[in-house]
């Protein structure tokens, strides 16, 4: 059962401060340079917060995490975060476009607490494994700070999008808060602390199962944390803040769900010799080439290879894979088509059916492990590969000479992740790419004393 909770979150004054100068991107994607430019927007930016400066002199009792905990008690005080007077809904709207398309999209879901689950409680879903040391960073700066300012990203199903269509009655309203972020994303917040409201949602709620989209993390340190507040009260108090998590709901049948790929780039394979390459999956694969001999035909084969990759393919499973330019600009793309005959169960027998219709297992296992002799303990290590959300990117990485190879994927289904994770099975790393990411800050739950029923 899915509790649903409103909460009285913190938020910024945006009589004090301008939304776009103190709002981040969330943790896991915030690079050193925009971690200085989060810095030089505002005094106030959340990024003292969410990923502070770690500095040479630091220690147990002055670092990264203390001073976190100083930066939110001392906005709080100075009311630059203020909380709101009323438990609140938060629906949330987020207005887009598709990156490398003219698709603008809107997705539209709602924030609100729910009770933090253990796995087995088969209320709460993964997709992915985690790795210890997010974790250890998550949970150091929740014990100090006792806030969550970064959300969690749930997935829900509701074909018949009932509570999409709630959403969308609040979302027809002037929204109080809006900003657009620096990728070009509209951010709208509508806080509904109407109890008929409320209340519709968490009946509509209550039978979910709700699958981990993004922050896995972040939830589990979510259940870390839960786990030594029961320790340490020597009780369990269901109402207690420490049993809840805040995070963003959104359905899988939501109009502007979007998954992107993620790319693959190879490089520091010794000895790398294409053709061989080609030839060693030629049992498995059919390969189709795009040549070009110059600038203008190779937009073309371009063009007509990326129309190729993302189109059905008559029910085949294809993958791009681009070799480089040779020095006078010759070159070509490649598109590599699974054969009809091909039996997966054969090939991949320690691999569950559903894994098996993931893209990415087969580009590991039979071209990456098969044909490259590139391991799951060196993709793990990432000896030989990086990622690449953009196409065009991992291209010219290829071009530049940083990497061998790119292999250019199609994104999975929403179906295949819920499908995966609702069958207690996980995705490899790397596997889904939700976009856009949902911002730090625009709302914030300090986990202290209990939830107001």
């Amino acid at each position: 059962m899915a509790e649903i909770q409103p909460f009285r979150a913190y938020r910024y004054d945006t009589n004090r401060v301008a939304l776009r100068d103190v709002l981040t991107q969330p943790y896991d994607k915030i690079t050193p340079a925009m971690q200085e430019s989060y810095y030089a927007a505002s005094p106030y930016n959340l990024i003292a917060i969410e990923k502070g400066r770690v500095l040479p002199a630091d220690e147990p009792r002055n670092n990264v995490y203390s001073r976190a905990a100083s930066k939110i008690e001392e906005w709080i005080a100075a009311r630059i975060l203020v909380q709101d007077v009323v438990p609140n809904i938060y629906v949330y709207s987020q207005e887009f476009l598709v990156p490398g398309t003219h698709t603008r999209r809107t997705r539209i879901g709602f924030i609100a607490l729910t009770r933090v689950e253990n796995y087995d409680a088969e209320v709460v879903f993964r997709h992915e494994h985690t790795l210890s040391g997010p974790k250890a960073d998550r949970i150091e700066l929740l014990r100090q700070t006792r806030a969550q300012t970064g959300q969690l990203f749930f997935l829900y199903d509701d074909r018949a999008r009932q509570i999409d269509t709630w959403l969308e009655q609040i979302a027809r309203t002037s929204a109080p808060n809006e900003l657009l972020d620096e990728f070009g994303v509209m951010h709208r917040l509508w806080p509904v602390s109407d109890r008929a409201f409320v209340k519709r949602i968490q009946v509509a709620m209550l039978e979910k199962k709700l699958v981990i989209a993004d922050g896995h993390h972040r939830y589990e340190t979510a259940l870390n944390f839960r786990n030594e507040c029961r320790a340490r009260a020597g009780k369990t108090d269901p109402h207690a803040a420490s049993e809840f998590a805040m995070a963003t709901f959104i359905n899988t049948h939501s109009r502007g769900l979007t998954i992107l790929p993620t790319h693959r780039l190879v490089s520091r394979l010794a000895h790398f010799d294409f053709d061989r390459f080609r030839a060693n999956l030629t049992p498995l694969f059919d390969w189709y080439s795009y040549p070009f001999a110059n600038a203008e035909e190779r937009a073309t084969a371009y063009e007509e290879f990326r129309k190729d990759l993302e189109r059905p393919n008559h029910g085949r499973r294809a993958f791009g894979v681009y070799p480089g330019a040779i020095h006078s600009g010759a070159g070509a793309f490649y598109l590599f088509a699974l054969q009809r005959q091909a039996d997966l169960e054969t090939l991949l027998p320690d691999v569950s059916e559903a894994q098996r219709g993931l893209d990415v297992v087969l580009l590991h296992r039979l071209i990456l492990e098969k044909g490259l002799g590139i391991t799951l303990e060196a993709v793990a290590t990432e000896k030989n590969l990086s990622y690449e959300r953009e196409m065009d990117v991992a291209i010219a990485a290829v071009d530049r000479g940083e990497a061998q190879l790119a292999f250019l994927l199609n994104p999975v289904r929403v179906e295949q992740v819920t499908k995966i994770a609702l069958g207690g099975d996980v995705m490899p790393q790397k596997s889904t790419d939700f976009y856009p990411k949902l911002l730090s800050g625009v709302a914030i739950f300090r986990v202290e004393g209990r939830i107001e029923d």
